[in-house]
């Protein structure tokens, strides 16, 4: 009777052992694979960088488009806001003027 007992017991602690080591190499295999993986995150790392750089650069054309309405409203206009307007979006010029507009 004593055998049974101990293998019985080997049996439970082998089986508690199979259980840790298969939730170890589970947690383990998804640590590299998947969307939230190790190798990802370099990935999201240089999207990040991508992603401010836009950031900025549309928080600084916000800036400058706040700067134009500024100028533009109130009981006085900018002149040179105003001539800068009419020549990109009506295309007036004087006869004898080139005019090159840049981005």
């Amino acid at each position: 009777m004593n055998g049974v007992a101990n293998i019985s017991r080997n049996v439970a602690q082998a089986w508690l052992t199979g259980v840790w080591l298969f939730l170890i190499v589970y947690f383990a295999a998804f640590a590299f694979q998947g969307n939230s993986s190790v190798f990802v995150r370099d990935a999201l790392i240089a999207q990040q960088a991508v992603l401010e750089a836009e950031a900025e650069q549309v928080a600084a054309n916000r800036q400058i488009l706040e700067n134009k309405v500024k100028n533009m409203g109130g009981k006085t206009i900018d002149p040179d806001l105003l001539e800068e307007l009419v020549r990109s979006k009506l295309g007036f010029a004087h006869p004898d003027e080139i005019v090159v507009f840049l981005n």
